[in-house]
């Protein structure tokens, strides 16, 4: 009888345990159960803003649960991102940001947390082109009457900007590098500041994001230069590119990318990686990001090895250049 005892109480350890198994892995079948947070350590209204709310719709269809945004900015972004690094790994709080994640590190001497190690890369998302514009009332009208008007005014020329480190600091920078000359930077809480006082003729140039430029050099508000890219735009063919106009190596994107608190499941990661491709397939999403000046990534570069690569090189490129202009953020 104790042996039979034994037998049927074995049994039901095994059944119940067999049954937690199926539990977990079903709750982990199941992700996600509820909405998920994409925080944007930026403004409301900002063109990475704009981008995680077009990537948020699309993906709510593909994971079948709502993916909110949730604005955090100030400081450059570290305090949105120090929260996503000590969020729970359970997936539903992720963090999209762009170029800033790449350069805080040589930026804050006291960064809270550590850019490669304390996340999890799901995939780069988007590029989004830099351009070159000034206030429509400018005396250059091509790039070449720019540089040299540049180079005749020196600390004279001002441009404005997002923040220091922001991707339209780093480009005003690497092109007073081109220059060797230093212009007069004037920080912004934001694009949309920056620009309002462009439009004002306050400032005399600004260095952003299409996101940013596209709309006001659409209507014939600002005057555009160049582009920052390696080839011309589809959206603006007339624009030249710093390289065309005598600039090498005046190259930036501000590149955006999705990452996951460290320590978040395989096989979440997989699951936000497949929205992830899912949505950038989508020719609607596609076209939604063109209105941007936006240019979804091939799928290929859309995944998380492709995302610690590209973020690696990056973290190693911006701190060489933000290094030699003695630039610090704290």
């Amino acid at each position: 009888m104790r042996l039979r005892h034994r037998k049927v109480l074995a049994g039901v350890v095994l059944l119940l345990a067999s049954a937690g198994l199926t539990t977990i892995s079903n709750a982990q079948q199941r992700y996600p159960t509820r909405p998920v947070t994409v925080l944007v350590p930026a403004a409301a209204g900002g063109p990475t803003d704009a981008v995680a709310r077009i990537m948020a719709d699309a993906m709510t269809r593909s994971l079948g649960q709502q993916v909110i945004v949730e604005n955090a900015g100030g400081a450059g972004g570290t305090i949105g991102s120090q929260r996503v690094a000590r969020a729970k790994p359970d997936g539903y709080t992720v963090l999209l940001w762009h170029i800033a994640h790449a350069t805080a590190p040589a930026l804050y001497e006291k960064l809270p947390y550590n850019v490669l190690t304390d996340f999890e890369p799901i995939g780069r998302v988007v590029d989004v082109p830099m351009m070159v514009v000034g206030r429509s009332n400018h005396p250059a009208r091509t790039v070449g009457e720019l540089i040299s008007w540049i180079r005749e005014k020196k600390a004279d020329a001002t441009y404005g900007h997002a923040g220091i480190g922001s991707a339209g600091h780093l480009c005003s920078l690497l092109l007073s590098n081109a220059l060797n000359t230093q212009m007069t930077g004037i920080s912004y809480k934001g694009a949309g500041p920056a620009m309002n006082d462009l439009l004002g003729g306050q400032i005399d140039l600004m260095c952003d994001q299409t996101t940013t430029t596209t709309s006001p050099l659409s209507s014939g508000r600002v005057r555009g230069y160049a582009i920052t890219t390696a080839n011309r735009l589809p959206t603006f063919p007339d624009l030249p590119t710093l390289n065309e106009a005598g600039l090498p190596g005046v190259e930036v994107s501000a590149w955006h990318g999705l990452w996951a608190p460290k320590g978040t499941p395989k096989d979440v990661i997989e699951k936000l990686g497949a929205a992830l491709q899912e949505t950038l397939k989508d020719p609607k999403v596609t076209e939604k990001f063109a209105t941007l000046g936006a240019v979804p990534v091939p799928i290929e570069l859309a995944t998380p090895a492709a995302l610690k690569s590209h973020h690696e090189a990056e973290v190693a490129k911006w701190g060489a250049v933000i290094k030699t202009a003695g630039v610090k953020a704290d």
